[in-house]
């Protein structure tokens, strides 16, 4: 019994150092990168945001504020609280749709609702034509937040700014409170490609070094990006997306070898017929731990090798990355820093008022 109670005490001791690294390095592996950029105009981001960690300020953050609309518009925020809340609240899926719309979003162009363009005739075709987006959903949403912003206060509130709003308001919903802070003031891009979103959106098979890669073109570290790919403890997945890890790993009929044996299984069970094929549009849900519930359960599968994605997967081979995926098996953990990073992300190469190529759009699905 003694010898138990001492292996439970190390283990815990263990995971509060490991904790305590973890945010050493969340909150001040960038000081010396600059990040403030003369961009401080009286904006307050360490006010004892985000449950009392101090905030690593992304490289754009600086240009944006808290209630930018304030005065211009002072009921914004509010109206997308209202709309969002009530369709989430009949369908609780929506809150993985539409955060998936804004990470689309911010990795192409950043946050500049880009992805909100429709294609048009005669011209090269917009992000939303890209196979990564194809699946997306959640577009009228954002329309019908616009159509009541514009008769409220018209050519005011970007669209880039609703979308990042109703993203943090659709992921909260299930806690009654906003998980983090939304810093407001974006305006909205004029260019969407689809070329760009094929080479910019983060790949469901991505390894680890393309994976940090990425991320670090946006400004965005290994912290952020365990961080960040816990959103997929909510939401769903086609069997065609992965189901090459189950079936045909190596090109021989095999399975992924890193994937838990009862987990594949199941997924096997639920991706393809006795004679071992595919049903390439099958849904899955992402976490299985829960599909609708936006907890640190991702993590907890995910250290049991139950991470459904190759780019999931990728996140055991580094060892650092490891360690923080470790850490955010504690929901307290994981909800903290996955604020600082979607205020991060939410920040990626934003466009402001003055910016060359940014408008406020009247209707989110074309430019003025």
């Amino acid at each position: 019994m003694a010898n138990n109670q001492q292996l439970v005490a190390i283990r815990f001791i263990f995971s509060l150092v490991l904790f305590s690294a973890v945010l050493l390095y969340v909150d001040g592996h960038s000081n010396g990168h600059g990040h403030n950029n003369g961009h401080s105009n009286g904006h307050d981001h360490n006010n004892g945001h985000n449950n009392g960690h101090a905030t690593r300020r992304g490289r754009w953050e600086g240009k944006l504020k808290m209630k930018f609309y304030h005065k211009t518009c002072p009921e914004a925020e509010d109206i997308v609280n209202e709309i969002v809340s009530k369709k989430v609240k009949v369908n609780p899926s929506l809150a993985a749709k539409l955060l998936r719309v804004h990470y689309h979003d911010c990795f192409v162009r950043g946050c500049d609702a880009s992805l909100l363009l429709d294609s048009v005739a005669g011209k090269a075709a917009s992000e939303k034509e890209a196979r990564p987006n194809l699946s997306l959903v959640g577009f009228e949403i954002i329309d019908e937040i616009k159509s009541i912003l514009e008769k409220r206060c018209p050519k005011t509130v970007s669209c880039a700014d609703i979308l990042t709003l109703a993203a943090r308001d659709a992921v909260s919903y299930q806690y009654g409170r906003p998980l983090w802070n939304v810093f407001t003031g974006r305006v909205d891009g004029r260019v969407s490609l689809a070329t760009e979103a094929t080479r910019d959106l983060p790949s469901a098979g991505a390894n680890f070094t393309a994976l940090q890669k990425l991320f670090a073109e946006s400004d965005l570290d290994v912290v952020d990006l365990v961080a960040l790919s816990g959103a997929h403890t909510i939401g769903t997945a086609h069997c065609g997306v992965f189901g090459r890890r189950l079936l045909n790993f190596t090109g021989k009929g095999d399975t992924d070898p890193s994937l838990n044996s009862s987990y594949a299984s199941f997924l096997k069970s639920k991706c393809s017929d006795t004679s071992q094929r595919l049903n390439s549009s099958a849904v899955v849900g992402m976490d299985p731990t829960g599909a609708l519930s936006f907890d640190s359960g991702y993590f907890v599968s995910l250290l049991q090798h139950k991470g459904l994605l190759t780019s999931d997967a990728a996140l055991l081979t580094d060892p650092s990355a490891a360690d923080i995926a470790s850490v955010f098996q504690d929901s307290g953990s994981f909800l903290a820093q996955f604020g600082r990073s979607m205020i991060k992300m939410s920040s990626i190469k934003v466009l402001t008022l003055g910016d060359e190529g940014g408008e406020i759009r009247r209707n989110c699905r074309v430019v003025n």
